[in-house]
């Protein structure tokens, strides 16, 4: 393996004694009673044949019979209590993997959630072991500490014989170190062929990966009733039917594949191994026939020797999984890995009754990781206090990703955002997102009670939860639930859960943001789910609601603009537009465009 995938693997180690180090204990006394148990066993039979053979009291051989007791009772006790703490801590590995890595997702910079190569490597690092990458790892270094403590405890039986014991014997040392050169060139083989197997089962997996996305995919369209309806309609079901039958049946021929691959890596194994075992019966052998080694030197040494050569067989086998491990190691450490690239800022943000805020855009350029061209180009903007801004413009041109940089989920490009004259960088992150509420134009709602959703918090203030809701305009729909807040949104736990219409759960995302009553409100596409009416009518009352806070309305529906003193026409990610609605849909320009194009929907509104 090269430097950098052992690298990998012991950035691995690192963390799992980091984080779990009693389970890393375990495995460790483990992994060494395991190897040890037998040699006692070994070691023990040995003293007491060639006790019987010299003809030794009872007493001896009684206590001989007694320290292989005792010796084998400690270690199995300790063995077992060790390995109940690997096991039981093995069979949940991979969730508290799960727990790390979420951990990780929920602190890093906002830009790498939205980086595709990042979430592809959270992905590999994940789903590739029933244990998780950190089990799959201590499940085979277990291995490879057993062979290395074998190997040990074996040289030290061995070494007499392989130099000759007594000082006789010299002459074999030739022969033992044939018999070494031989076990290694063994090992080696086999090692190569794991790696070989590895490499070929990992071109298959990558084959399989899509197989296994399609298959998921129909599996999901399948399982509800949204899709059957298109399906039915357009007289599809043979189509998918006969697709579903493609995947299968490529997924079959690969795991044939697969099957092959191991057989055939199998039969290696037992060759080398069966190979090993026969030259050292034929040296043991050799050794007695000269008169080197007593009788229960030969049960010694044929019984460690077959233990040896088996650990060392499998270390082999073990180092090849350790080399397509690292592969997997590799993609968990840079996940792990990912540094801060936001500057993180200390100073706190002024607690301000009057809601003084003022935000500034100075010539401020962005542009996403990866792309070629500025979302947003040298905008240069203010929010007076308790001013009612509306941000229109196409599809694409820039408004969503202001709405990111405003609440710093990306830091600016060029130029710089100031709050009250102070960049906004200079803060401390979580204090400067407690200034903004915003209901985003792809809002979550989650599977948890109704009054948690618009607190984001168990501990929610009924009074202000209702109000806020009633506020938002699902103040009767509350109060019709049998549950009323303690209602769960979905049917994700249980059959308890109410399905709420996208239009109540937007209003659900409104109430939140009413709820936490922040300086600075922020509606992005609000109402999309809405009709014109009904989005006319939530405008109007949230405008009300909004009072002296500073409202920002971002839409590419001009309803909004009614309520707004001030509205920015943006296209290409530039404002090329400012002024009241009035003003605007008088002059030639994107706005006049926009409006004439939706008049006739808000026509019975207005």
């Amino acid at each position: 393996m090269s430097r950098q995938e052992w690298g990998y693997l012991w950035f691995l180690l690192k963390d799992i004694i980091k984080r779990e180090k009693g389970w890393f204990a375990d495995m460790v006394i483990f992994g060494v009673t395991e190897a040890i148990l037998p040699y006692i066993s070994i070691f023990g039979m040995g003293k007491l044949l060639d006790g019987a053979y010299e003809g030794a009291q009872a007493e001896r051989l009684f206590a001989y019979a007694l320290a292989i007791l005792l010796g084998t009772l400690a270690c199995r006790l300790m063995m077992d209590r060790a390995a109940a703490g690997f096991w039981r801590k093995l069979d949940y590995t991979k969730d508290l993997e799960s727990r790390g890595m979420n951990a990780k997702s929920l602190s890093m910079d906002y830009e790498y959630l939205e980086d595709v190569h990042v979430q592809e490597l959270r992905s590999r690092a994940f789903s590739k072991s029933y244990f998780g990458i950190q089990g799959w790892f201590m499940w085979h270094f277990r291995y490879v500490l057993e062979a290395v403590i074998s190997f040990l405890l074996t040289l030290c039986l061995f070494l007499p014989v392989l130099l000759g014991e007594g000082g006789r014997g010299y002459g074999m040392i030739g022969i033992s170190l044939g018999l070494c050169l031989v076990i290694g060139i063994m090992v080696r083989t086999n090692y190569r062929a794991s790696v070989h197997y590895i490499r070929e089962i990992n071109k298959c997996y990558n084959t399989m990966d899509g197989l296994f996305h399609k298959k998921r995919y129909f599996a999901e369209l399948l399982s509800g009733a949204e899709a059957q309806k298109d399906l039915r309609v357009n007289a599809q079901q043979e189509e998918i039917n006969k697709e579903i039958e493609t995947v299968c049946r490529k997924l079959r021929e690969k795991e044939l594949f697969q099957n092959r691959l191991y057989e055939k890596r199998k039969a290696i194994d037992l060759s080398t191994m069966g190979l090993c075992e026969l030259l050292v019966y034929l040296f043991v052998g050799l050794q007695a026939y000269l008169g080197q080694i007593s009788i229960g030197g030969v049960v010694v040494y044929v019984a460690a020797m077959v233990r040896l050569t088996s650990a060392i067989n499998y270390f082999g086998v073990t180092l090849g999984n350790m080399k397509q491990m690292a592969m997997f190691a590799g993609d968990y450490a840079q996940y792990m890995g990912l540094g801060q690239r936001k500057y993180v800022g200390t100073i706190p943000v002024e607690k301000r009754r009057d809601n003084r805020f003022q935000i500034s855009f100075e010539h401020v350029s962005f542009r996403y990781p990866g792309a070629h061209e500025e979302s947003i180009r040298d905008l240069t903007i203010s929010f007076e206090i308790g001013e009612r801004m509306a941000i229109v413009g196409r599809n694409g041109s820039g408004k969503s990703t202001f709405i990111k940089l405003l609440c710093r989920l990306y830091d600016v490009t060029e130029g710089v955002i100031k709050l009250n004259g102070i960049d906004i960088r200079k803060y401390d992150p979580e204090e400067y997102s407690r200034l903004f509420a915003v209901v985003f134009q792809d809002f979550r709602i989650f599977a948890f009670s109704l009054g948690e959703n618009v607190a984001a918090s168990e501990a929610a203030d009924k009074e202000r939860v209702r109000d806020a809701l009633r506020r938002a305009g699902l103040g009767e729909r509350t109060e019709e639930l049998r549950a009323g807040l303690a209602t769960c949104v979905g049917k994700d736990y249980g059959e308890d859960g109410v399905a709420f219409s996208g239009g109540e759960k937007q209003k659900m995302a409104i109430a939140r943001a009413i709820y936490k009553d922040a300086p600075f409100v922020i509606m992005d596409e609000p109402t999309a789910a809405l009709d014109p009416k009904a989005e006319c009518e939530v405008y109007a009352g949230f405008d009300k609601m909004v009072g002296n806070k500073t409202a920002l309305y971002i839409s590419h529906r001009l309803a909004s603009c009614r309520f707004c003193e001030d509205i920015l026409v943006f296209d290409q990610g530039r404002v090329v537009q400012r002024g009241s609605h009035e003003e605007l849909k008088e002059k030639e320009g994107l706005y006049r465009e926009l409006w004439e194009a939706q008049a006739r929907y808000y026509d019975t509104v207005f």
